[in-house]
């Protein structure tokens, strides 16, 4: 039995299949697309996905959207009619979209998958909640849902049962804590639905000077981490903007404009709302488990990426255990939406043994084989090394112990916003400048950005004070006392991006100012040539972590193809690139626009 979930329409469209309950593939739009968290209705996709199988779209029999597209539109409706006549020319913006193409999904799905069989609609939040329960590896659990809005729900939670999701409570539009946390990354010159991991990133630099703030005059908090939002200050329900002038008044001034200078003000502002939003997660999983009981938990929703708060609700909270869905935003519903119907309305079995999740590492997308790559490279007259797969390791090993940078193209895509050892750009996490030279020269983005370490499942706790598995990057925990590097008198006196350069540990590249990271542990079972090249690199050189950080350069998707790849390698200052079996030297190919490949000439960076 083949089900196709769906995704889109508002961010990051995707498509998933499942077959007999085994999730087969899933992709985002934006890799085909290359439009950065393209919302359009994802052809490329599901094209992917049933070119997998070897089918077409009349040998589905199941297709399910991850949302019900007539509750959002109610609540739309009523926003407006809530807060008429503000809201005017926004209500006309969004209507004949709606109008044209929202409102008619059913239509739309049938007309473009050619598709005659039932369409099911399980709600936003059931999507969510379905993505993270059913995907875990755990039989029973809590789960804990957590984004801007759905129709009506911005949080939700339940339990989990072997094939049965139950919802106990929800949180109502427009008291949302994605919607806080995005008018937080508006206020301080950052794209909402994009920019919110920068204000994560950023929070580290800061001081929590605004918490009192925010929790006096944004929101009243409860112990139970539910809130209620003083909507005084958002303009969200019915305008343009996240925030207002009575917003910008509170904290003195008008939003940062997009590129101008960072200051002190936007670090300690993100460093306020990074402190609230892990207030009130840890709040919402207290509650939970009283509620529930559970040991267990599993979170979704877009605020599920939010690996800082991750991190402490595992160290600090009530459960033995939590897993995150990778792919925990609106990507992630595609997937949520097929397994829903596997599980809740078919009643199927599910086989979960506590350890092995459905995800298999979330290496969903599109493979390419050594033939494919070879015949884009002898069609473009692109010069090459042949590299067998037993040597890889200790090649790209030697080359990152030389501080070269790389990029990584191997097996399947990753599904979800993280690259996990298949579209990556690795390098040495030991060196002192790596981070400088990644973020400026090779991904041409904000200097103060950290980067992910990749480190050997087994030598994780050698490293860092953490002990449980983070294979899709999505727990942060600081490095052991004993490989941190205290700073002088004179450094701590350095405030906000002054910290940035000071070297805080024997794995500068990949430490946080604040001596933390984002960690991805590799294990075998999923990945086992990056895994052997880590291992040889720990091996020939004694370090079982490497950089890593996803193959695009700012404001482009994480790249999908061997073309890609290329344009990516040739448009920045990496020096090798290692496409399947063949490595590619930077000081051996042609100036770019001697190339014959005309399409490189379109690519621009933001």
């Amino acid at each position: 039995m083949y089900i196709l979930g769906i995704s889109a329409f508002y961010h990051d469209s995707a498509a998933c299949l499942v077959k007999d309950g085994k999730i087969i593939a899933a992709a985002q739009e934006e890799r085909f697309s290359r439009k950065k968290h393209d919302h359009d209705f994802p052809r490329n996709a599901i094209e992917y996905c049933l070119s997998l199988e070897k089918i077409k779209g009349e040998n589905v029999d199941f297709v399910s959207f991850y949302d019900k597209p007539f509750l959002k539109f109610e609540r739309l409706l009523e926003s407006y009619l809530a807060y008429a006549p503000l809201g005017l020319s926004s209500f006309i913006k969004a209507m004949p979209l709606w109008i044209r193409q929202k409102l008619w999904i059913k239509d739309i799905l049938k007309k473009e998958i050619g598709f005659n069989g039932k369409v099911l609609f399980p709600e936003h939040h059931q999507s969510h909640a379905s993505s993270a329960f059913f995907a875990s590896p755990f039989k029973k659990a809590a789960f804990l849902t957590i984004d801007g809005v759905g129709e009506w729900t911005t949080t939700s939670f339940g339990t989990g049962n072997d094939n049965l999701l139950k919802i106990i409570a929800e949180m109502k539009f427009p008291h949302s804590l994605g919607l806080l946390y995005s008018a937080f990354t508006y206020y301080t010159g950052f794209k909402v639905n994009s920019g919110e991991y920068k204000v994560m990133g950023l929070a580290p630099y800061g001081e929590p000077r605004y918490v009192d703030r925010i929790l006096k005059e944004l929101i009243d908090l409860k112990d139970d981490g539910s809130f209620k939002m003083n909507m005084q200050y958002f303009n969200y329900c019915a305008g343009l903007t996240m925030t207002n002038e009575r917003f910008h008044r509170l904290f003195d001034g008008p939003p940062r404009k997009p590129e101008s200078r960072l200051t002190q003000k936007e670090m300690d502002l993100a460093r306020s709302v990074q402190e609230v939003t892990e207030e009130i997660i840890l709040r919402m999983g207290k509650h939970i488990h009283k509620e529930t009981g559970e040991k267990k938990l599993c979170l979704a929703g877009g605020v599920a990426l939010n690996c800082v708060a991750n991190g402490r609700l595992l160290k600090e909270g009530p459960f033995e255990d939590i897993w995150i869905q990778p792919a925990a935003g609106d990507a992630g519903g595609a997937l949520g939406a097929a397994l829903f119907v596997w599980y809740q309305y078919l009643g199927n079995k599910r086989n979960a043994d506590e350890i092995n999740d459905a995800q298999m590492g979330s290496y969903l997308g599109p493979e390419y084989s050594n033939e494919q790559i070879l015949d884009f490279l002898n069609a473009h007259s692109i010069p090459y090394s042949k590299v067998q797969e037993n040597e890889i390791p200790d090649r790209v090993s030697d080359l990152i112990n030389e501080e070269k940078v790389i990029g990584w193209f191997q097996g399947r895509m990753e599904f979800g916003p993280r690259a996990l050892g298949a579209r990556t750009i690795i390098g040495d996490a030991r060196s002192s400048n790596m981070q400088e030279v990644m973020n400026l020269k090779i991904k041409f983005r904000e200097s103060f950005r950290p980067f992910a370490p990749s480190v050997l499942g087994e030598k994780l706790s050698d490293y860092f004070e953490l002990d449980h598995p983070s294979p899709y990057m999505l727990l942060v925990a600081n490095l052991r006392s004993d490989r941190q590097r205290q700073m002088s008198d004179e450094e701590k006196k350095l405030f906000g991006i002054d910290k940035l350069n000071i070297i805080r540990s024997d794995i500068p590249a990949v430490t946080h100012i604040d001596y933390s990271a984002r960690i991805q542990t590799v294990h075998k079972e999923t990945n086992p040539l990056y895994y052997n090249t880590i291992k040889c690199f720990y091996e020939k050189y004694g370090c079982a972590v490497i950089v890593n950080t996803s193959f695009n350069v700012r404001g482009e998707p994480i790249v999908c193809t061997p073309e890609d790849a290329y344009r990516c390698f040739m448009r920045t200052n990496m020096d090798y690139l290692i496409l399947g079996n063949f490595l590619l030297d930077k000081t051996a190919q042609k100036p770019l626009e001697d190339s014959q490949m005309k399409w490189q000439k379109e690519f621009q960076l933001d």
